[in-house]
């Protein structure tokens, strides 16, 4: 393809996209298609003379869409917010067309000192001091099992150097709530922890937090068997119910151990740009690294999760690779962000968040989010006042924890109901929701914050769960 066809091309996909954006109010929310549907509209063999780029843009509306869960939808409150902003989608295009290597500063300078530039904007936008440094990794996973690996040779004084773990005294120990998401627990493992050497600490009944007595008592049990306490995964808005673990106690009992502390604020994190927010984290300043993914509630197209360290020449000691082809006259007067996660190559990520908050502006990002809250709180006002309705946790941020529990349901028929009726209206395509559990039992978990959604939408899915849960 020429850069004139490129032209051509490229204009008739953005206005595809731009169509697209302006009709996916109207399109069903979870995808219509049934296992291998989409699949078999697909030719099992490679397509073997070129394509005309009109027959893509069909195959993309006939094919694809359908096979779409619409997360950008305004009835979309599934999850968490995956909001895509268009002015990050233009960042996103950027990126590609640039085609940048990003292995090495000298690779390309711009993609190292862009993202060296818009980590720190967003460092100073949520309110974090100078001691904070930060790399953009694809996802909070990755920056997990990062941060775990940089705890794992914190405890280990550099075991990677020698004989790894097994050549440790004494078995490392990670502690996390059952709260945390499940990627804590995959990090860990993959660090090479190992599953009896993981403690998942008890948390309190009704907010969900992590219980600092249970944790402490758990650090002095291992203490006591032999065990060395080496890292600490606090959930600041938990997956299940945005629960906040108490930040400020976890690192003062960490700080007596020398126990590494990550603070995990995947999607929360981006409430951290609202300053009446930040009393959420306190005692972020004394964990040892933190996560946080302005590609869900903020609205950076994926894959855009920051990590922050407080010590990045520690990361930089247990990440770094120094193969001679990557060696430059440059070395150790720039930052080679090869040595500050697992990649080697990396996209120009920096552009999605640079256009974001140059085109949509970081005050509209903030009422967006502070109208998020407040549909969120009118909603559960709804259901708190409203009979056979329950909140089944408190609402700490966006996400509304309910159950329909009408009079005579109790356990297993309780649970039956509250997944049918919320599966009845997945399945129509009016709105999408996540069934989870919570000690035990089924709930349904609304999630508001799509960059579309606005109140008329909030009201019209509470008309929609009343009916639909009096019907079933």
């Amino acid at each position: 393809m020429t850069p004139e066809e490129f032209r051509e091309s490229g204009h008739a996909l953005i206005d595809w996209i731009a169509d697209y954006r302006k009709t996916i109010a109207e399109r069903p929310v979870r995808a219509q298609v049934k296992p291998g549907e989409t699949r078999a509209k697909f030719s099992v063999d490679p397509p073997s003379d070129v394509v005309a780029f009109e027959q893509l843009i069909h195959e993309l509306d006939h094919a694809v869409v359908p096979g779409v869960t619409q997360v950008q939808s305004p009835m979309h409150y599934g999850w968490f917010p995956s909001n895509a902003s268009l002015s990050s989608v233009l960042g996103d295009i950027a990126s590609s067309g640039i085609g940048a290597l990003g292995i090495s500063w000298e690779s390309c300078p711009a993609l190292t000192e862009v993202e060296e530039v818009t980590v720190d904007w967003m460092r100073q936008l949520v309110g974090l001091s100078e001691q904070w440094h930060g790399t953009i990794h694809d996802t909070a996973s990755t920056a997990c099992l990062t941060a775990l690996m940089a705890a794992r040779e914190h405890a280990g004084d550099f075991c990677l150097n020698d004989k790894g773990m097994q050549g440790l005294p004494e078995p490392l120990m990670v502690y996390y709530s059952e709260e945390a998401h499940s990627s804590v627990e995959k990090a860990a493992l993959l660090a090479g922890f190992g599953r009896a050497n993981l403690r998942i600490v008890e948390v309190d009944p009704a907010t969900r937090s992590m219980q600092t007595d249970a944790l402490v008592d758990a650090i002095n049990s291992d203490l006591s068997a032999g065990n060395k306490p080496a890292a600490i995964v606090a959930s600041i808005g938990s997956t299940g119910v945005t629960a906040f673990d108490p930040l400020k106690e976890i690192v003062a009992i960490a700080k007596q151990h020398e126990i590494w502390v990550h603070t995990d604020a995947a999607m929360a994190g981006t409430a951290m740009l609202l300053p009446e927010c930040r009393h959420l984290w306190d005692g972020v300043e004394e964990s040892d690294s933190i996560s946080w993914n302005p590609h869900k509630w903020m609205g950076t197209i994926l894959d855009t999760s920051l990590f922050f360290v407080r010590e990045p020449e520690h990361l930089i000691r247990v990440m770094s690779t120094n193969p001679s082809y990557l060696q430059s006259t440059v070395d150790g007067a720039v930052t080679q962000y090869r040595d500050w996660g697992i990649p080697l190559g990396r996209r120009f990520r920096a552009l999605k968040l640079w256009f974001q908050l140059s085109l949509d502006g970081v005050e509209a990002i903030r009422a967006r989010l502070r109208r998020d809250l407040q549909n969120a709180a009118w909603l559960a006002g709804q259901v708190e006042q409203t009979e056979a309705w329950k909140l089944v946790s408190p609402v700490t941020l966006q996400t509304v924890c309910v159950r329909h529990e009408p009079e005579g349901l109790a356990g297993e028929a309780l649970d039956a109901h509250t997944l049918r009726w919320v599966n009845a209206i997945n399945q129509s395509g009016a709105a999408f929701m996540s069934p989870s559990k919570l000690n035990g039992s089924w709930m349904v978990r609304v999630s508001v914050g799509v960059e579309s959604t606005e109140h008329h939408h909030v009201e019209k899915l509470w008309a929609l769960m009343q009916k639909t849960a009096g019907d079933n």
